[in-house]
């Protein structure tokens, strides 16, 4: 049995991968449509509402924690069936390579589209203009060398790396009954559910407060430490949960009151935040806005935790396609979301139906290049890690996406 479940495939957390990363494409659409970005988004849309701000920076404050506790889980399971040597080949292949292989194209689209946008949509963005003036006047600086939106392939190398050397550094000799690693997961684990509920926003805190709120994505070259001091315990409790997983039925509990605590807990963080002038909201955050951030992080992936076990616990071929398909996705959205709404901005059309459009058309144009010129090809072994050309029957499951 216990052989059994450590190679048993989890749907549930494919299905949050997958979610996570789809949520990214409707996350960046919308910033398009909010009051709060609207001065520094090149898309940003003369039609907005506060509405769009209440809804994605919600989703914003616990989207990619999961991602990351998604990601340890994986990397634990990995480990478990490949030891450490397995892991580094597995994840050079599946997250480095296409970060090396995507970065600088999806880099090229955007700067193109945007240099293309600045000269010729009609009603531009404010950072729309400042690109055009500096196109007239000469005086254009480069688009600077960052990560973009494929910042986590970054940050999530650099955790396997933290991985191999917490692992190097605490393990015993052969023959002692259990590695210092595994003994300090062990006493984390038996901790009751409500200690991690509560302290692992606290220990959160500081690296929220340290930038400005809602946080940015991490997209420079340059590691930045509260990245790894923000993300980086998301990654280690997807770790913990894979070792022991005696741990998830604790947090399911909870759920209903983390749900209403989250809701109580953003309520009064968009408050504080939305009220801010622009000099505020240019600073680092307050610490009573970053400890309210980190609550709504924790409980809210523990929601998304609990609720993936109870509706994606059982395979389904829709939803195992979608899951294949969603780094994909994610990868290239950026730029063909952009250049379709650049095109959108001209237009005499509400804010809400703008979005529904440039939501529909990127995930309609990325899924049909996904079937047709992905999912069988070598990119689709590169980013899935499979053939899908036929259907081969075997009880191990296959390597974990993320």
């Amino acid at each position: 049995m216990q052989a059994a479940t450590a190679t048993a495939r989890r749907h549930d957390m494919d299905s949050l991968r997958a979610l996570a990363m789809l949520a990214g494409v409707v996350f960046h659409a919308g910033l398009a449509y909010s009051p709060m970005v609207q001065p520094l988004f090149p898309t940003a849309d003369r039609g907005n509402a506060v509405v769009v701000d209440a809804t994605l920076w919600f989703l914003h404050l616990f989207r990619m924690p999961l991602f990351f506790v998604v990601a340890g889980f994986f990397t634990a399971w990995l480990v478990e069936r490949r030891g450490l040597a397995g892991l580094f080949r597995n994840r050079v292949r599946r997250i480095l390579v296409p970060f090396l292989v995507f970065w600088p194209i999806v880099h090229l689209a955007l700067t193109r589209s945007t240099l293309h946008a600045a000269a010729t949509v009609e009603h531009p963005s404010p950072l729309l203009q400042w690109v055009a003036q500096g196109q007239r006047d000469g005086e254009l600086p480069g688009a600077p060398l960052a990560t973009g939106h494929l910042w986590f392939l970054y940050y999530l190398m650099w955790m396997y790396v933290l991985v191999w050397c917490l692992r190097a550094l605490t393990s015993e000799p052969s023959g002692s009954a259990a590695p210092a690693w595994a003994r300090v997961l062990g006493r984390l684990a038996a901790l009751p559910g409500w200690v991690w509920l509560l302290v692992l926003p606290c220990l959160l805190t500081p690296s929220l407060a340290s930038v400005t709120a809602p946080h940015p994505a991490p997209e420079s070259l340059l590691p930045r430490f509260w990245a790894f001091g923000f993300f980086g315990p998301f990654f280690a409790w997807g770790y913990l949960l894979r070792r022991h997983p005696e741990t998830e039925s604790r947090l399911d509990r909870n759920a209903p009151v983390l749900l209403v605590g989250s809701l109580v807990a953003y309520s009064a963080w968009f408050f504080l935040v939305s009220g801010r002038s622009v000099e505020q909201a240019t600073a680092s955050s307050s610490w009573p806005v970053a400890l309210l951030g980190a609550f709504v992080s924790v409980w809210m992936t523990s929601v998304c935790l609990t609720c993936g076990r109870r509706w994606f616990g059982r395979p389904s071929a829709p939803v195992r396609w979608l899951a294949d398909a969603s780094y994909w996705i994610y990868v290239v959205h950026l730029p063909v979301l952009f250049a379709i709404q650049y095109r959108l901005m001209d237009l005499d059309w509400g804010w809400s139906l703008k979005y529904f459009v440039a939501l529909a058309l990127t995930y309609a144009i990325c899924l049909v290049g996904y079937q047709a010129l992905v999912r069988h090809g070598p990119i689709g072994w590169l980013l899935g890690g499979r053939s899908h050309g036929r259907r081969v029957a075997s009880s191990v499951p296959p390597v974990p996406s993320t």
